[in-house]
């Protein structure tokens, strides 16, 4: 009975540091509206932040193009459905954006 507690709480223990690791959407692509196509990890309408951040890891240039791809909208690198473009996200949030989703890169 008493390893039955104890493996529960350790159950329970993990849960919890599990959801407090877990990543949240930050307030900027809410404020931004980000998140009517987007997650951090899993595809809605546009890809998941996560599989961007893969995308991108290692390439010098990719908070450049990842600034001008949320602010100029684009196509066909995720498929057939279109970036639109987001010319009213201010320089300060791009910035914030692009680090958060280059962040996510593993």
């Amino acid at each position: 009975m008493k390893s039955i507690i104890v493996n529960m709480a350790v159950a329970a223990g993990l849960m919890v540091a599990g959801s407090a690791m877990a990543v949240d959407m930050p307030a900027v692509a809410k404020k931004n509206n980000c998140i009517a196509c987007h997650t951090i990890d899993k595809k809605l309408v546009g890809p998941s932040w996560t599989d961007v951040a893969k995308k991108y890891k290692g390439n010098a240039k990719a908070a450049g193009l990842l600034s001008d791809k949320i602010a100029k909208g684009g196509t066909g690198v995720w498929g057939t459905m279109p970036m639109p473009p987001n010319p009213k996200v201010s320089p300060a949030d791009l910035k914030e954006l692009t680090t958060f989703i280059l962040g996510l890169a593993k």
